[in-house]
């Protein structure tokens, strides 16, 4: 089975072949690639396989995974084309890698938050934990996805009170929406705009440990 991404994969120095790994799926925001995102996970390399994923499409000046037709509007078809295959890609990785199937994590800022939540929304249970980084859930998500049971899945939602690209509502939004599916929410909000300050990586890094540790 081959990968239909490209990906940039951080692992343990040191790899033990009788233990499998808890797995960290990294998607980025719209125009940037799969370098990006490793400084908010540096470090976490040293038990995790992290799986930092490039957008398949190209968005200068740099990648993305869906377009969008409006105002938090994907277009619907691409959209769904991103979803299979990055499902695809979680079972690539789970097939050819030491991979804990309990411990199996989403995070995204942005278009990669957006994705996150959805794909926890499909997958359900088999994720552990998501950390969605400004983000919303598009509507016909909601309406005419196949929504799995996500009881035993934990989320750390984080939004900047003054973004100026997504409003701030949505991130309340999301909070909302999982914990009314039953999923458990830990839900942080900044004083920054369309980023992620130290504070908030402090916060979901030591969230992720937490979570880890359960």
């Amino acid at each position: 089975m081959e990968s239909q991404m490209i990906y940039e994969l951080r692992r343990p120095k040191t790899i033990d072949p009788e233990k499998n790994y808890p797995a960290l799926f990294v998607m980025h925001g719209i125009g940037s690639n799969e370098q990006n995102m490793l400084s908010l996970v540096e470090g976490l390399e040293k038990q995790f396989f992290i799986f930092s994923i490039r957008g398949h499409l190209v968005q200068p000046p740099g990648f993305a995974y869906f377009t969008i037709q409006g105002y938090g509007k994907p277009h619907r078809e691409i959209f769904d084309e991103a979803i299979i295959k990055l499902t695809s890609f979680i079972d690539y990785a789970t097939e050819q890698y030491p991979l804990d199937l309990k411990k199996l994590y989403l995070m995204g800022f942005s278009q990669g938050a957006i994705l996150s939540m959805t794909l926890g929304l499909t997958l359900g249970d088999r994720i552990k934990g998501i950390i969605a980084l400004s983000g919303y859930i598009p509507e016909f998500v909601k309406e005419e996805y196949n929504i799995q049971s996500l009881n035993q899945m934990s989320l750390f939602i984080s939004h900047g009170e003054i973004d100026q690209v997504l409003p701030y509502e949505w991130g309340i939004a999301n909070n909302e929406y999982f914990k009314e599916l039953g999923a458990t929410v830990t839900f942080k909000s900044y004083q920054v705009g369309h980023t992620v300050s130290m504070q908030n990586l402090q916060d979901y890094l030591n969230w992720l440990q937490d979570s880890l540790d359960k």
